[in-house]
């Protein structure tokens, strides 16, 4: 299959691993770009006002190796959102992204997430203050509606905003938002997936790049979308099986190089989580994401019993880690 070409600056976006809170932390995205050297990555979403107040190594530090990376962010005042986007690409990150996605109450609270695709010129206003600052792109993620409004037209204007407002690279979580009701784990099992919404607005928008989210696993059979928009961006697939991002360097980039084993890639795993305990990171922090990278594999349960038995101690040290692999066939 031949990837949709890139339209919008910045990086290749064919193929993405979701913003997950507590999952895409700077550990989890060092394991998988160690499976895959060009997937994009994004951090769990950051809040705007926190970035500027807050702890902004805690919030912000990752290592260089994430490569290509992106941070979102969450917020809906321009002004703060122009602030958090300069600390950010001072960071070294390769993209900023915007949250119009998130159904849950806490982040509504703080006019934050799906909420805000009831007010799209506010949405515009707050992309614009953040181009302005920002030397590389500003990209938005949303959903296909929300509420009782959850037609075509409703994104059709949605979008149409964005793109006078400058926005060339739109990531569509192909649910609607129930924004009373429902849990965020909810939202993103009940409302039904209408991908034929975001193909519709790739139609529509055709110098637009979109990004299609929600519900794609067993990546090798979902990636027939790329005959409808320009590429895909994966969740919590990525997190419970991080194996699945094996081989789509090649399938998706065209890169030939080798894709290392699962051994590999663990063996490669422990210089960082030894850096990070030298640093004064608890090793059940990092090895947490490490929990499902053997999936499927003989021994799997038992390397994932170890971990889980022993990483959580106050003297756990990196070597329970080399422990575990060595349960693992």
């Amino acid at each position: 299959m031949l990837p949709s070409p890139r339209l919008a600056p910045g990086p290749d976006r064919r193929l993405s691993v979701a913003p997950m809170m507590d999952y895409t932390t700077r550990d989890y995205r060092y394991l998988a770009r160690l499976i895959s050297r060009h997937t994009l990555l994004y951090t769990e979403m950051v809040v705007a006002q926190a970035v500027i107040h807050g702890d902004r190594e805690r919030l912000l530090g990752f290592d260089d190796a994430e490569h290509p990376v992106a941070v979102q962010l969450g917020g809906s005042d321009p002004a703060q959102l122009a602030e958090a986007t300069r600390i950010c690409t001072d960071y070294g990150y390769d993209e900023i992204n915007l949250n119009v996605g998130c159904p849950s109450d806490r982040v509504q609270q703080g006019k934050i997430g799906a909420v805000l695709m009831a007010e799209p010129d506010l949405v515009a206003r707050c992309m614009e203050a953040m181009a302005r600052v920002s030397p590389v792109p500003v990209t938005v993620k949303t959903r296909i509606g929300i509420d009782d409004q959850d037609d075509y037209p409703f994104l059709q204007r949605f979008v149409a905003r964005m793109d006078t407002a400058g926005c060339r690279s739109l990531t569509i979580h192909a649910r609607k938002a129930i924004l009373s009701g429902l849990s965020p784990k909810e939202n993103r099992e009940i409302p039904p997936l209408i991908y034929e919404r975001a193909y519709a607005i790739k139609q529509a928008f055709p110098h637009l790049e979109v990004i299609l989210n929600g519900g794609l696993r067993d990546l090798p059979s979902v990636l027939h979308h790329l005959d409808q928009v320009d590429g895909l961006m994966v969740g919590r697939e990525a997190y419970g099986n991080p194996w699945c991002l094996a081989g789509l360097d090649a399938t998706v980039f065209g890169d030939p190089a080798p894709q290392p084993d699962r051994h590999q890639v663990a063996r490669a795993f422990i210089p960082y989580l030894e850096r990070r305990y030298a640093g004064g990171c608890h090793p059940k922090h990092v090895l947490r994401h490490a929990l499902n990278l053997f999936q499927g594999m003989p021994g799997a349960r038992a390397y994932r019993r170890h971990l889980s038995e022993n990483m959580h101690q106050a003297d756990t040290t990196p070597k329970v880690f080399e422990e575990a692999l060595a349960l693992v066939g």
